[in-house]
């Protein structure tokens, strides 16, 4: 029996290299900039993938620290960095232990990252901790829809995706759950979006919420 190490998923991080890409060409490019647009100081962003973020951080972000646990997509964010308009230092690390003190950063960044979470509340708690007072959680995430039919199809599809797309809970009530973790939600911009022409059409999230 093969030993699979944890936060390691070798064959959907080698597929989601392209996933991304057309994605962003359909237009997660443009929800990217939406995402970090007035972001300044210094950055966490957790779960950097590839770094498709970093080409889209505004020139007044003085540094982004991206932290990436699977070994395949933090190469490749190394690789990605040295083209970024900002300072960008890739580490090893995950979500429920972020390498980083209390109260560093201006903003802590999560894109398509707390769908995949296994303890969201602990990953929150975590971006709390890491933020100054004040500062900001920035997030992209695919959620629950508010769609009663379409959340109960969510729930029936979930076991299957989750195994299939590295982790990913489509159904998760993420909005709720930041509230939960003790923000104040700023903004949240709806919308649906399908990272081909094959794929669903999933619920996402595009908002800002303040640490107290």
């Amino acid at each position: 029996m093969v030993r699979r190490e944890p936060f390691q998923h070798p064959r959907f991080a080698r597929a989601y290299l392209g996933i991304a890409e057309r994605a962003d060409r359909r237009g997660g490019a443009r929800h990217r900039h939406r995402l970090l647009a007035g972001l300044r100081g210094r950055v966490l962003e957790v779960g950097a993938g590839q770094g498709r973020n970093f080409a889209h951080y505004p020139r007044e972000v003085r540094e982004v620290v991206a932290v990436e646990p699977d070994d395949t997509l933090r190469a490749e964010a190394g690789r990605t960095a040295a083209d970024a308009p900002v300072p960008v230092s890739v580490t090893a690390g995950h979500a429920g232990r972020l390498p980083a003190a209390d109260g560093t950063f201006d903003a802590v960044v999560c894109s398509l990252v707390l769908c995949t979470v296994d303890d969201p509340p602990a990953a929150l708690a975590e971006a709390a901790r890491v933020l100054r007072p004040g500062g900001q959680l920035r997030f992209y995430e695919h959620v629950r829809s508010p769609r009663r039919w379409a959340a109960l199809l969510q729930d029936a599809v979930t076991p299957v995706w989750r195994l299939a797309a590295g982790g990913c809970h489509p159904n998760r009530d993420t909005e709720a759950a930041i509230r939960a973790a003790g923000f104040t939600v700023d903004r949240v911009d709806r919308l649906t979006f399908a990272f081909s022409p094959l794929s669903p059409r999933l619920s996402h999230v595009i908002g800002a919420a303040t640490r107290p």
